[in-house]
């Protein structure tokens, strides 16, 4: 009978062990995956936040001999940008490969669809690559996301450039989706805290390349103020179809158009275009000798100049590290939850505004910057809580 009872407890102890195992986590090993368009229309973010991400990794597995003892590995899959898509690729990711997280998961469309598959499997969702406020509202335990939001971003920012401006009427033209519905919802709340509306809007598919009705909608209606819930081509299409008809408006974008790609592919058309912003693309003619270093061994490794989403890799990978570190050698998810609801992220040579979470708060800060495109580049012209 002694025997049969000390045989139950040792069962009972190790289902017990084998429970409080957060998948992902081995005794040499940390599995995370990460979610990037690599073949759709935002595939130049994904390649370049993916490269960002695997420096970092290989920095800390060769130089610092990885976590508590553990190496850091990722897996990438492909959404091309597209819900259905971001679906299978989590479900994959948790489900057969069995990630300890996913870091990075591009599109706010796609991370909606993919959040309650994770969930579902106590996995944790890590500084995904949208700013819309779903990434850590309504408040769940295993969201955690990394600045400013969509929202905020233009709500904060529309009425002193409206003011500036001097502009008597405010539209917007957004994606038809998650993402652009959160571009509106700060042009409209930014377009009453200047005592106006938001007199027109338009929207667009996902994927869309012809914008020549929703410019001539804009003119029409004698917008010259234009909030963007735009990306790449979207942003270039839509300034090149207005300057081409002789519209010019001030147009205001998010951190989702702030990339170089914007002013080499859009050339003198794009100048003046505003956008909300955090870290600044790393121009390496500009950039101080630390992010010149940091920039060298990118180039080394991948053979092309980083960008501002090589930035974010970078960055986001590093934030997973610390509190990875923090939570100890016993990994698990509530480890890691506790060690990022007590964790400080300094400001960085990037720019990056300083993060702090909290027990009720998982996402790192509601600063953010503005720029334009100035001669070619971008420039900062109101700095954290300058607008």
């Amino acid at each position: 009978m002694k025997t049969r009872l000390a045989l139950f407890a040792t069962l009972a102890f190790a289902a017990g062990a084998l429970h409080a195992q957060s998948q992902g986590v081995t005794k040499n090993e940390i599995l995370i995956g990460s979610i990037q368009d690599l073949s759709g229309p935002v595939a130049a973010y994904g390649k370049h936040y993916r490269q960002g991400m695997l420096l970092r990794v290989d920095e800390l597995n060769e130089q610092q001999g990885g976590i508590n003892g553990r190496k850091l590995r990722v897996l990438v899959e492909d959404n091309g940008y597209d819900p259905k898509r971001a679906v299978l690729a989590t479900q994959k990711l948790v489900n057969q490969d069995k990630v300890f997280a996913i870091v990075g998961h591009i599109g706010t469309a796609m991370n909606n669809a993919s959040m309650p598959i994770q969930f579902e499997k106590n996995v944790i969702n890590f500084f995904p690559l949208t700013a819309a406020r779903e990434m850590y509202e309504p408040f769940h335990k295993l969201k955690f996301s990394a600045g400013t939001s969509y929202y905020d971003q233009v709500r904060t920012t529309l009425p002193k450039l409206a003011k500036e401006k001097n502009a008597k009427k405010v539209c917007a033209l957004y994606q038809d989706d998650d993402f652009g519905l959160e571009v509106l919802r700060g042009a409209e709340d930014g377009a009453k805290a200047a005592g106006m509306t938001v007199a027109e809007k338009t929207t667009y598919k996902r994927g869309a390349t012809d914008f020549s009705s929703q410019v001539a909608r804009l003119k029409s209606s004698n917008c010259d103020m234009v909030v963007l819930g735009t990306i790449i081509r979207e942003t270039i299409g839509t300034i090149a179809e207005g300057r081409k008809t002789g519209y010019n408006p001030t147009w205001l974008g998010t951190s989702a158009a702030y990339t170089d790609l914007i002013h080499k592919l859009g050339g003198k058309a794009v100048e003046g275009l505003y956008a909300g912003m955090s870290v600044q693309h790393p121009y390496l003619d500009e950039a101080s000798q630390p992010i010149r270093f940091w920039a060298q061994k990118y180039v080394t490794k991948y053979g092309e100049e980083p960008s501002v989403f090589s930035v974010y890799g970078y960055t986001s990978t590093d934030a997973f590290i610390r509190a990875a570190q923090k939570a100890g050698t016993n990994l698990t998810t509530e480890s890691f939850i506790k060690a990022m609801e007590s964790i400080v992220l300094p400001p960085d040579m990037f720019g990056s505004a300083e993060g702090k979470f909290g027990p009720n708060k998982h996402f790192g800060t509601d600063q953010s910057r503005l720029s334009q495109i100035v001669d070619g580049k971008w420039k900062v012209i109101a700095d954290y809580g300058k607008h």
